[in-house]
Protein backbone atom coordinates (compact mmCIF):
# COMPACT_ATOMS: atom_id res chain seq x y z
CA UNK A 1 0.00 0.00 0.00
CA UNK A 2 1.65 3.48 -0.71
CA UNK A 3 1.70 5.89 1.63
CA UNK A 4 0.51 9.51 1.97
CA UNK A 5 2.39 12.21 3.87
CA UNK A 6 -0.31 14.41 6.17
CA UNK A 7 0.60 17.70 7.24
CA UNK A 8 -1.37 17.38 11.04
CA UNK A 9 -0.04 15.97 13.59
CA UNK A 10 -1.87 12.97 14.22
CA UNK A 11 -3.88 12.71 17.01
CA UNK A 12 -2.73 10.50 20.10
CA UNK A 13 -4.81 7.34 20.64
CA UNK A 14 -3.79 7.50 24.60
CA UNK A 15 -5.43 11.31 25.15
CA UNK A 16 -8.68 10.01 24.98
CA UNK A 17 -10.67 7.67 27.69
CA UNK A 18 -13.71 5.49 26.73
CA UNK A 19 -12.54 5.64 22.93
CA UNK A 20 -14.20 2.79 20.76
CA UNK A 21 -12.71 0.85 18.55
CA UNK A 22 -13.34 2.30 15.31
CA UNK A 23 -11.69 5.48 16.72
CA UNK A 24 -8.66 3.42 17.51
CA UNK A 25 -8.92 1.81 13.96
CA UNK A 26 -8.76 5.45 12.71
CA UNK A 27 -6.29 6.99 14.82
CA UNK A 28 -3.81 4.31 14.14
CA UNK A 29 -4.45 4.37 10.59
CA UNK A 30 -3.70 8.56 10.91
CA UNK A 31 -0.57 7.32 13.44
CA UNK A 32 0.71 5.09 10.35
CA UNK A 33 -0.14 8.18 8.19
CA UNK A 34 -1.89 6.01 5.34
CA UNK A 35 -5.35 5.60 3.86
CA UNK A 36 -7.01 2.24 2.94
CA UNK A 37 -10.42 1.41 1.89
CA UNK A 38 -11.35 0.84 6.06
CA UNK A 39 -10.47 4.14 7.08
CA UNK A 40 -12.56 5.34 4.04
CA UNK A 41 -15.36 3.46 5.56
CA UNK A 42 -14.20 4.55 8.91
CA UNK A 43 -14.26 8.30 8.30
CA UNK A 44 -17.82 7.82 7.14
CA UNK A 45 -19.11 6.74 10.28
CA UNK A 46 -16.81 9.52 12.35
CA UNK A 47 -18.63 12.16 10.15
CA UNK A 48 -21.92 10.32 11.04
CA UNK A 49 -20.97 10.41 14.85
CA UNK A 50 -20.01 13.77 14.76
CA UNK A 51 -23.30 15.12 12.91
CA UNK A 52 -25.07 13.57 15.55
CA UNK A 53 -23.12 14.66 18.78
CA UNK A 54 -23.57 18.36 16.74
CA UNK A 55 -27.14 17.83 17.29
CA UNK A 56 -26.80 16.63 20.57
CA UNK A 57 -25.31 19.36 21.45
CA UNK A 58 -27.56 21.91 20.07
CA UNK A 59 -30.43 20.38 22.18
CA UNK A 60 -27.95 20.27 25.20
CA UNK A 61 -27.86 16.30 25.67
CA UNK A 62 -25.53 14.16 24.57
CA UNK A 63 -21.88 13.32 25.68
CA UNK A 64 -19.57 16.38 25.30
CA UNK A 65 -16.29 14.19 25.20
CA UNK A 66 -18.16 12.24 22.63
CA UNK A 67 -19.10 15.23 20.79
CA UNK A 68 -15.04 16.68 21.34
CA UNK A 69 -13.54 13.77 20.15
CA UNK A 70 -15.36 13.35 16.90
CA UNK A 71 -14.86 16.56 15.73
CA UNK A 72 -10.95 16.33 16.36
CA UNK A 73 -11.31 12.88 14.34
CA UNK A 74 -13.24 14.12 12.03
CA UNK A 75 -10.67 17.69 11.60
CA UNK A 76 -7.70 14.75 11.23
CA UNK A 77 -9.52 12.57 8.92
CA UNK A 78 -10.58 15.52 6.31
CA UNK A 79 -6.58 15.94 5.76
CA UNK A 80 -6.53 12.71 4.29
CA UNK A 81 -7.20 12.35 0.35
CA UNK A 82 -10.61 11.81 -0.66
CA UNK A 83 -12.51 9.19 -2.26
CA UNK A 84 -12.57 10.54 -5.77
CA UNK A 85 -15.24 7.57 -7.81
CA UNK A 86 -18.30 7.54 -6.42
CA UNK A 87 -21.74 5.65 -7.35
CA UNK A 88 -24.05 8.71 -8.85
CA UNK A 89 -26.90 6.18 -9.68
CA UNK A 90 -26.94 2.99 -10.09
CA UNK A 91 -26.31 3.15 -13.22
CA UNK A 92 -23.60 5.57 -13.24
CA UNK A 93 -20.13 5.98 -11.56
CA UNK A 94 -18.06 9.15 -11.47
CA UNK A 95 -14.88 10.08 -10.76
CA UNK A 96 -13.62 13.76 -10.17
CA UNK A 97 -10.96 15.39 -9.01
CA UNK A 98 -9.33 19.11 -8.87
CA UNK A 99 -5.70 20.10 -8.58
CA UNK A 100 -2.90 19.30 -10.91
CA UNK A 101 -4.76 16.73 -13.06
CA UNK A 102 -2.88 15.05 -16.10
CA UNK A 103 -4.51 13.27 -19.02
CA UNK A 104 -3.01 10.83 -21.59
CA UNK A 105 -6.02 9.91 -23.47
CA UNK A 106 -4.19 7.35 -25.84
CA UNK A 107 -3.31 5.41 -22.45
CA UNK A 108 -6.61 6.28 -20.64
CA UNK A 109 -5.30 7.15 -17.45
CA UNK A 110 -5.42 10.20 -15.30
CA UNK A 111 -2.52 11.45 -13.00
CA UNK A 112 -2.72 12.73 -9.97
CA UNK A 113 -0.71 14.18 -7.07
CA UNK A 114 -0.94 11.88 -4.14
CA UNK A 115 -2.22 14.71 -1.75
CA UNK A 116 -5.83 13.66 -3.80
CA UNK A 117 -5.65 9.92 -4.41
CA UNK A 118 -3.00 7.32 -2.30
CA UNK A 119 -4.39 4.57 -5.01
CA UNK A 120 -5.52 4.12 -8.21
CA UNK A 121 -8.94 3.93 -9.90
CA UNK A 122 -10.72 2.13 -12.74
CA UNK A 123 -14.15 3.35 -14.13
CA UNK A 124 -15.85 2.81 -17.89
CA UNK A 125 -17.22 6.47 -18.50
CA UNK A 126 -20.49 5.22 -19.83
CA UNK A 127 -24.05 5.24 -17.75
CA UNK A 128 -25.04 2.36 -18.09
CA UNK A 129 -22.79 0.28 -15.75
CA UNK A 130 -24.87 -2.43 -14.72
CA UNK A 131 -25.28 -3.57 -18.11
CA UNK A 132 -22.06 -6.04 -19.09
CA UNK A 133 -22.78 -6.62 -23.29
CA UNK A 134 -23.24 -2.63 -23.05
CA UNK A 135 -19.61 -2.01 -21.31
CA UNK A 136 -18.20 -4.96 -22.94
CA UNK A 137 -16.73 -2.06 -25.97
CA UNK A 138 -15.77 0.40 -23.28
CA UNK A 139 -12.70 1.25 -22.81
CA UNK A 140 -11.54 1.51 -18.91
CA UNK A 141 -9.73 4.56 -17.85
CA UNK A 142 -7.96 4.67 -14.61
CA UNK A 143 -7.32 7.30 -11.98
CA UNK A 144 -3.69 7.01 -10.45
CA UNK A 145 -1.43 8.78 -8.55
CA UNK A 146 2.04 10.16 -9.50
CA UNK A 147 4.73 7.98 -9.69
CA UNK A 148 6.51 7.49 -6.56
CA UNK A 149 10.10 8.85 -6.36
CA UNK A 150 9.67 10.20 -9.91
CA UNK A 151 8.82 12.98 -12.01
CA UNK A 152 5.63 13.62 -13.19
CA UNK A 153 4.85 13.43 -16.82
CA UNK A 154 5.64 16.78 -18.73
CA UNK A 155 2.19 18.60 -19.37
CA UNK A 156 2.53 19.04 -23.32
CA UNK A 157 -0.62 20.94 -23.63
CA UNK A 158 -2.06 23.09 -20.78
CA UNK A 159 -5.95 24.06 -20.30
CA UNK A 160 -7.38 26.28 -18.08
CA UNK A 161 -11.01 24.48 -17.67
CA UNK A 162 -12.46 21.13 -16.65
CA UNK A 163 -11.99 18.30 -18.62
CA UNK A 164 -14.85 15.35 -18.95
CA UNK A 165 -13.93 12.39 -20.12
CA UNK A 166 -17.03 10.21 -21.65
CA UNK A 167 -17.27 6.95 -24.29
CA UNK A 168 -19.55 6.92 -27.23
CA UNK A 169 -19.09 3.10 -27.50
CA UNK A 170 -22.01 1.24 -25.53
CA UNK A 171 -25.78 1.20 -27.36
CA UNK A 172 -24.76 4.45 -29.25
CA UNK A 173 -26.20 4.29 -32.63
CA UNK A 174 -29.38 3.59 -31.33
CA UNK A 175 -31.32 7.26 -30.40
CA UNK A 176 -32.86 6.53 -27.37
CA UNK A 177 -29.18 5.25 -26.24
CA UNK A 178 -27.84 8.42 -27.71
CA UNK A 179 -29.90 10.41 -25.95
CA UNK A 180 -30.58 8.41 -22.19
CA UNK A 181 -26.84 7.26 -21.80
CA UNK A 182 -24.65 9.80 -23.16
CA UNK A 183 -26.32 13.54 -24.14
CA UNK A 184 -28.83 13.96 -21.05
CA UNK A 185 -26.50 12.60 -19.32
CA UNK A 186 -23.58 14.76 -20.47
CA UNK A 187 -26.33 17.47 -19.91
CA UNK A 188 -26.82 17.00 -16.10
CA UNK A 189 -22.73 16.56 -15.53
CA UNK A 190 -21.60 19.87 -17.53
CA UNK A 191 -24.62 22.09 -18.62
CA UNK A 192 -23.58 24.32 -15.32
CA UNK A 193 -20.68 25.14 -16.76
CA UNK A 194 -21.79 27.33 -19.60
CA UNK A 195 -19.71 26.32 -22.22
CA UNK A 196 -16.33 26.69 -20.05
CA UNK A 197 -15.41 22.84 -19.82
CA UNK A 198 -13.69 20.60 -22.66
CA UNK A 199 -14.75 17.39 -23.86
CA UNK A 200 -12.75 14.10 -24.14
CA UNK A 201 -14.58 11.43 -25.64
CA UNK A 202 -13.24 7.80 -25.31
CA UNK A 203 -13.65 5.37 -28.17
CA UNK A 204 -14.68 7.77 -30.62
CA UNK A 205 -17.02 7.70 -33.68
CA UNK A 206 -16.19 10.11 -36.11
CA UNK A 207 -20.17 9.65 -37.58
CA UNK A 208 -21.40 10.75 -34.10
CA UNK A 209 -19.81 13.67 -33.46
CA UNK A 210 -20.71 14.46 -36.45
CA UNK A 211 -24.48 13.86 -35.42
CA UNK A 212 -24.84 15.35 -32.06
CA UNK A 213 -22.36 18.27 -32.70
CA UNK A 214 -24.45 21.18 -32.91
CA UNK A 215 -25.53 20.02 -29.25
CA UNK A 216 -21.86 19.30 -27.85
CA UNK A 217 -21.45 22.98 -29.14
CA UNK A 218 -23.81 24.04 -26.90
CA UNK A 219 -22.53 22.14 -23.88
CA UNK A 220 -18.50 22.98 -24.49
CA UNK A 221 -16.72 26.11 -26.35
CA UNK A 222 -13.89 23.63 -27.27
CA UNK A 223 -13.23 21.54 -29.97
CA UNK A 224 -13.73 17.71 -28.43
CA UNK A 225 -10.31 15.75 -28.48
CA UNK A 226 -10.49 11.92 -29.44
CA UNK A 227 -9.07 10.64 -26.46
CA UNK A 228 -7.93 7.01 -28.41
CA UNK A 229 -5.57 8.95 -31.05
CA UNK A 230 -4.09 11.75 -28.46
CA UNK A 231 -0.92 10.87 -27.09
CA UNK A 232 -0.26 14.06 -25.66
CA UNK A 233 0.15 14.75 -22.07
CA UNK A 234 -2.99 17.79 -21.50
CA UNK A 235 -2.83 19.33 -17.93
CA UNK A 236 -5.98 21.20 -16.39
CA UNK A 237 -7.22 22.35 -13.16
CA UNK A 238 -10.24 19.37 -12.87
CA UNK A 239 -10.94 16.20 -14.29
CA UNK A 240 -14.48 14.46 -14.17
CA UNK A 241 -14.77 10.85 -15.58
CA UNK A 242 -18.00 9.55 -16.45
CA UNK A 243 -21.48 10.98 -16.70
CA UNK A 244 -23.93 11.23 -13.94
CA UNK A 245 -27.54 9.51 -14.81
CA UNK A 246 -30.44 9.82 -13.23
CA UNK A 247 -33.19 8.06 -15.04
CA UNK A 248 -34.15 7.25 -19.05
CA UNK A 249 -34.80 10.76 -20.82
CA UNK A 250 -34.97 12.49 -17.50
CA UNK A 251 -33.52 14.82 -15.42
CA UNK A 252 -34.03 14.82 -11.32
CA UNK A 253 -33.22 18.82 -10.72
CA UNK A 254 -32.69 17.98 -6.68
CA UNK A 255 -29.65 16.48 -8.16
CA UNK A 256 -27.92 18.66 -10.78
CA UNK A 257 -24.83 20.80 -9.97
CA UNK A 258 -25.71 24.24 -8.81
CA UNK A 259 -29.47 23.05 -9.11
CA UNK A 260 -32.55 23.94 -11.18
CA UNK A 261 -31.80 22.36 -14.34
CA UNK A 262 -34.61 20.14 -15.94
CA UNK A 263 -35.67 18.31 -18.98
CA UNK A 264 -37.71 21.86 -19.69
CA UNK A 265 -33.53 23.12 -19.93
CA UNK A 266 -32.58 19.96 -22.00
CA UNK A 267 -35.36 20.89 -24.60
CA UNK A 268 -34.67 24.17 -24.45
CA UNK A 269 -31.31 23.60 -25.57
CA UNK A 270 -31.99 21.47 -28.06
CA UNK A 271 -34.09 24.00 -29.38
CA UNK A 272 -31.31 26.68 -29.68
CA UNK A 273 -28.84 23.76 -31.04
CA UNK A 274 -31.05 23.35 -33.89
CA UNK A 275 -32.98 26.56 -34.56
CA UNK A 276 -36.59 24.94 -33.67
CA UNK A 277 -38.72 27.39 -33.64
CA UNK A 278 -41.69 26.40 -31.67
CA UNK A 279 -41.65 26.02 -28.00
CA UNK A 280 -45.11 25.17 -27.78
CA UNK A 281 -47.89 23.50 -29.90
CA UNK A 282 -49.59 26.97 -30.64
CA UNK A 283 -49.08 29.87 -32.90
CA UNK A 284 -46.09 32.13 -32.00
CA UNK A 285 -47.07 35.05 -29.87
CA UNK A 286 -50.11 34.73 -28.65
CA UNK A 287 -52.61 31.83 -27.53
CA UNK A 288 -55.31 31.18 -30.33
CA UNK A 289 -54.57 28.99 -32.80
CA UNK A 290 -54.82 29.85 -36.12
CA UNK A 291 -57.72 28.40 -37.94
CA UNK A 292 -56.10 28.79 -41.59
CA UNK A 293 -53.46 25.92 -40.25
CA UNK A 294 -54.19 22.42 -39.23
CA UNK A 295 -53.09 20.48 -36.97
CA UNK A 296 -49.85 18.08 -38.07
CA UNK A 297 -49.43 14.42 -36.95
CA UNK A 298 -46.20 12.85 -37.56
CA UNK A 299 -46.18 9.18 -37.99
CA UNK A 300 -42.85 7.83 -37.44
CA UNK A 301 -42.48 5.10 -39.30
CA UNK A 302 -40.44 1.54 -39.40
CA UNK A 303 -38.23 -1.02 -41.21
CA UNK A 304 -37.74 -4.48 -40.28
CA UNK A 305 -39.56 -4.92 -37.19
CA UNK A 306 -42.49 -3.73 -35.54
CA UNK A 307 -43.38 -2.08 -38.59
CA UNK A 308 -47.36 -0.43 -39.04
CA UNK A 309 -48.30 -2.69 -41.94
CA UNK A 310 -51.31 0.09 -42.32
CA UNK A 311 -49.59 2.97 -42.39
CA UNK A 312 -51.57 4.67 -46.15
CA UNK A 313 -54.54 4.26 -44.14
CA UNK A 314 -53.84 5.26 -41.20
CA UNK A 315 -52.54 8.79 -42.96
CA UNK A 316 -56.05 8.98 -44.90
CA UNK A 317 -57.55 8.25 -41.80
CA UNK A 318 -56.09 11.16 -39.71
CA UNK A 319 -56.38 13.66 -43.16
CA UNK A 320 -60.27 12.85 -42.51
CA UNK A 321 -60.10 14.22 -38.76
CA UNK A 322 -58.47 17.11 -40.44
CA UNK A 323 -54.90 16.32 -39.73
CA UNK A 324 -52.05 17.46 -41.99
CA UNK A 325 -50.32 14.66 -42.20
CA UNK A 326 -46.74 13.88 -42.75
CA UNK A 327 -44.61 10.16 -42.27
CA UNK A 328 -41.14 9.98 -41.94
CA UNK A 329 -38.29 7.41 -41.00
CA UNK A 330 -35.24 8.34 -38.62
CA UNK A 331 -32.38 6.24 -39.80
CA UNK A 332 -29.00 6.49 -38.36
CA UNK A 333 -28.00 8.29 -41.32
CA UNK A 334 -30.72 11.00 -40.76
CA UNK A 335 -29.75 14.86 -40.74
CA UNK A 336 -30.74 15.15 -37.01
CA UNK A 337 -31.16 18.82 -37.32
CA UNK A 338 -33.46 18.40 -40.41
CA UNK A 339 -35.57 15.84 -38.59
CA UNK A 340 -35.61 17.98 -35.22
CA UNK A 341 -37.20 20.67 -37.42
CA UNK A 342 -40.02 17.98 -38.95
CA UNK A 343 -40.71 17.13 -35.40
CA UNK A 344 -40.90 20.44 -33.55
CA UNK A 345 -43.97 21.14 -36.14
CA UNK A 346 -45.80 18.36 -35.04
CA UNK A 347 -48.59 18.62 -32.73
CA UNK A 348 -49.21 14.81 -32.74
CA UNK A 349 -46.20 11.83 -32.98
CA UNK A 350 -47.51 8.59 -33.01
CA UNK A 351 -45.04 5.44 -33.70
CA UNK A 352 -44.53 2.19 -32.40
CA UNK A 353 -42.04 1.62 -29.46
CA UNK A 354 -38.87 2.03 -30.83
CA UNK A 355 -35.64 3.93 -30.71
CA UNK A 356 -37.22 6.44 -33.26
CA UNK A 357 -39.56 7.30 -30.49
CA UNK A 358 -36.59 9.34 -28.73
CA UNK A 359 -37.39 11.90 -31.39
CA UNK A 360 -40.13 13.10 -28.80
CA UNK A 361 -37.32 15.86 -27.41
CA UNK A 362 -37.69 17.83 -30.24
CA UNK A 363 -41.82 18.04 -29.71
CA UNK A 364 -42.92 21.30 -29.02
CA UNK A 365 -44.38 21.73 -25.33
CA UNK A 366 -48.41 21.04 -25.26
CA UNK A 367 -47.92 18.58 -28.04
CA UNK A 368 -49.32 14.68 -28.27
CA UNK A 369 -47.21 11.93 -28.00
CA UNK A 370 -49.01 8.43 -28.94
CA UNK A 371 -46.90 5.15 -28.56
CA UNK A 372 -48.00 2.55 -30.47
CA UNK A 373 -47.38 -0.62 -28.08
CA UNK A 374 -46.98 -3.96 -29.46
CA UNK A 375 -48.88 -7.38 -28.68
CA UNK A 376 -46.91 -9.28 -25.26
CA UNK A 377 -47.53 -7.08 -22.14
CA UNK A 378 -45.18 -4.49 -23.00
CA UNK A 379 -46.82 -1.71 -21.24
CA UNK A 380 -43.99 -1.63 -18.15
CA UNK A 381 -41.17 -1.18 -21.20
CA UNK A 382 -43.33 1.63 -23.04
CA UNK A 383 -43.79 3.64 -20.07
CA UNK A 384 -40.45 2.88 -19.01
CA UNK A 385 -38.43 4.20 -21.98
CA UNK A 386 -41.07 6.82 -22.99
CA UNK A 387 -44.54 7.17 -21.14
CA UNK A 388 -42.83 8.57 -18.06
CA UNK A 389 -40.40 10.92 -19.48
CA UNK A 390 -43.11 12.59 -21.41
CA UNK A 391 -45.14 14.38 -19.41
CA UNK A 392 -41.89 16.22 -17.83
CA UNK A 393 -40.97 16.99 -20.78
CA UNK A 394 -44.63 18.90 -20.78
CA UNK A 395 -46.12 16.62 -23.42
CA UNK A 396 -49.93 14.48 -23.74
CA UNK A 397 -48.66 11.04 -23.24
CA UNK A 398 -51.39 8.00 -24.93
CA UNK A 399 -51.22 4.76 -24.96
CA UNK A 400 -52.57 2.42 -28.27
CA UNK A 401 -52.11 -1.21 -27.03
CA UNK A 402 -52.21 -3.72 -29.54
CA UNK A 403 -54.27 -6.75 -29.47
CA UNK A 404 -53.78 -9.90 -30.69
CA UNK A 405 -55.83 -9.41 -34.16
CA UNK A 406 -53.69 -6.69 -35.41
CA UNK A 407 -50.48 -8.39 -34.26
CA UNK A 408 -48.80 -10.88 -36.78
CA UNK A 409 -47.73 -12.75 -34.24
CA UNK A 410 -51.57 -13.94 -35.10
CA UNK A 411 -50.01 -15.47 -38.25
CA UNK A 412 -47.48 -17.43 -35.87
CA UNK A 413 -48.88 -18.92 -33.45
CA UNK A 414 -52.24 -21.02 -32.72
CA UNK A 415 -54.59 -19.01 -30.24
CA UNK A 416 -54.19 -20.59 -27.27
CA UNK A 417 -50.55 -20.36 -27.22
CA UNK A 418 -48.52 -18.87 -24.36
CA UNK A 419 -47.49 -15.80 -26.32
CA UNK A 420 -51.20 -14.72 -26.26
CA UNK A 421 -52.30 -16.52 -23.33
CA UNK A 422 -49.17 -16.36 -20.67
CA UNK A 423 -46.92 -13.54 -21.99
CA UNK A 424 -45.28 -13.56 -18.67
CA UNK A 425 -44.22 -17.24 -19.13
CA UNK A 426 -42.20 -15.56 -22.34
CA UNK A 427 -40.57 -12.51 -20.20
CA UNK A 428 -39.49 -15.11 -17.29
CA UNK A 429 -37.54 -16.89 -20.27
CA UNK A 430 -35.23 -13.95 -20.08
CA UNK A 431 -35.05 -10.54 -22.23
CA UNK A 432 -33.18 -12.03 -25.29
CA UNK A 433 -36.51 -14.44 -25.52
CA UNK A 434 -38.71 -11.54 -24.56
CA UNK A 435 -37.23 -9.25 -27.47
CA UNK A 436 -36.89 -12.20 -30.02
CA UNK A 437 -40.95 -12.58 -29.72
CA UNK A 438 -42.16 -9.57 -29.31
CA UNK A 439 -39.94 -6.47 -30.56
CA UNK A 440 -37.67 -8.47 -33.24
CA UNK A 441 -40.59 -10.44 -34.84
CA UNK A 442 -44.10 -8.39 -34.80
CA UNK A 443 -45.26 -5.98 -37.14
CA UNK A 444 -48.95 -4.43 -36.07
CA UNK A 445 -51.96 -3.28 -38.01
CA UNK A 446 -53.81 -0.98 -35.36
CA UNK A 447 -57.62 -1.29 -36.17
CA UNK A 448 -58.49 2.35 -37.87
CA UNK A 449 -61.74 2.50 -36.02
CA UNK A 450 -60.25 2.57 -32.26
CA UNK A 451 -57.17 4.39 -33.40
CA UNK A 452 -59.57 7.03 -34.49
CA UNK A 453 -61.13 7.03 -31.10
CA UNK A 454 -57.27 7.49 -29.67
CA UNK A 455 -56.58 10.62 -32.49
CA UNK A 456 -60.27 12.39 -31.54
CA UNK A 457 -58.49 12.22 -28.20
CA UNK A 458 -55.04 13.49 -29.02
CA UNK A 459 -57.26 16.36 -31.33
CA UNK A 460 -59.14 17.23 -27.48
CA UNK A 461 -55.41 17.71 -25.82
CA UNK A 462 -54.71 20.44 -28.31
CA UNK A 463 -54.71 23.82 -27.52
CA UNK A 464 -56.71 24.49 -30.75
CA UNK A 465 -59.04 21.52 -30.11
CA UNK A 466 -61.82 23.71 -30.33
CA UNK A 467 -61.29 24.93 -33.40
CA UNK A 468 -61.21 21.77 -35.22
CA UNK A 469 -63.35 19.62 -32.88
CA UNK A 470 -66.39 20.08 -35.44
CA UNK A 471 -64.15 18.53 -38.59
CA UNK A 472 -63.73 15.49 -36.57
CA UNK A 473 -67.40 14.61 -36.31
Amino acid sequence: MSSTRIQATAPNPGKFTGTSSSDLSLLRCLAKRQTSPELEATMDSVKMVTARSRKLALKGQGDGALGKRAEEISAAADKLPKRICVETSRRSDVCEAEGDVRVQGSSQTVFLPASLTSRESKVKPYARKHDQFALSNVKEWTLKPFPYHERPAVCTENHTVPVVVFSTAGFTGNLFHDFTDVLVPLFITTAHFNGEVQFMVADAKAWWLSKFGAILDQLSKYEVIDADIDGTVRCFPRVIAGLSFHKDLGVDPSKTPAGARSMADFKAMLRRAYGLERERAETSGNDTWDVRRKPRLLIISRRGSRVLLNERGMADMAMSLGFDVRVAEPEIATDLGKFARLVNSADVMVGVHGAGLANLVFLPKGAVFVQVVPMGDLTWLARDTFGTPAPEMDLHYLEYLIQADESTLSDQYPKDHPVFKDPQSIHRKGWNELSRVYLENQNVKPHLGRLRLTLLEALKLLPHNHKHNKMAH
